[in-house]
């Protein structure tokens, strides 16, 4: 770390001097471990500087070790930490419960919040998201409810599901995702005969044609 003394901070010339990555610093200023800029165009003076140089230890400590990661990588932490199988559409699911909040963007996509990553110690929790947020695509929620795939487009026409994500697919066409749990509340709704469904033999019309179309669906 050089020791030359400067009058005034960049936001990257602070970050190399105290020994912070880049996220280490952003996120210490929005725990107000560090101030805003306090001297013009955006510099900070040799005071705050020095200020937050003396505490850099406990700065370092409360803006912990893992950035703000996006889904994959946020999945695959949790997988390696502990030592399971943790679906696509954990991060999503952990976010819809309010374990892991969305920290900003990048290319379109969510990233949550490292700090709070590194504090979900509760396997329970991950095991949980893990199995209702687990996201397939069309095939595999058909699958996944016994039916046909004309059975499972017309619970998508009727707006009894809903896909909770969207993912990239071939020459940039849209994939819909569908979540575990939404599946299974449906299989326990009374409004099917899902008996009816699964004994409808292929080529047959679905008793689920009758289900009226949701004009908003949007699907």
């Amino acid at each position: 770390m050089t020791t030359t003394a400067l009058t005034t901070y960049g936001p990257l010339q602070f970050p190399d001097r105290v020994g912070l990555e880049v996220w280490q610093f952003e996120r210490a200023q929005r725990l107000g471990l560090i101030p805003k800029p306090d001297t013009k165009g955006g510099r900070w003076s040799a005071e705050v500087f020095d200020a937050a140089l003396s505490r850099i230890d406990s700065i370092k400590q409360a803006t912990g070790t893992l950035p703000d990661l996006g889904a994959t990588r946020v999945e695959q932490h949790l997988a390696e930490r502990f030592s399971m199988t943790v679906h696509p559409g954990t991060a999503y699911e952990l976010a819809r419960r309010g374990h892991l909040p969305v920290r900003g963007e990048f290319h379109g996509h969510p990233l949550y919040c490292g700090l709070a990553l590194e504090h979900l110690r509760d396997r329970r929790k991950v095991e949980r998201a893990s199995t209702a947020g687990h996201l397939l695509m069309r095939d595999a929620a058909a699958k996944a409810l016994g039916v046909r795939e004309a059975d499972f487009g017309h619970l998508v026409r009727a707006g009894l599901l809903r896909h909770a994500a969207t993912a990239e697919g071939w020459f940039h066409s849209e994939v819909r995702l569908y979540r575990q749990a939404d599946l299974d509340r449906l299989l326990r709704s009374r409004r099917i005969d899902w008996s009816a469904v699964k004994a409808t033999p292929k080529g047959s019309r679905s008793p689920l044609a009758a289900l009226p179309t949701r004009k908003t669906a949007g699907q």
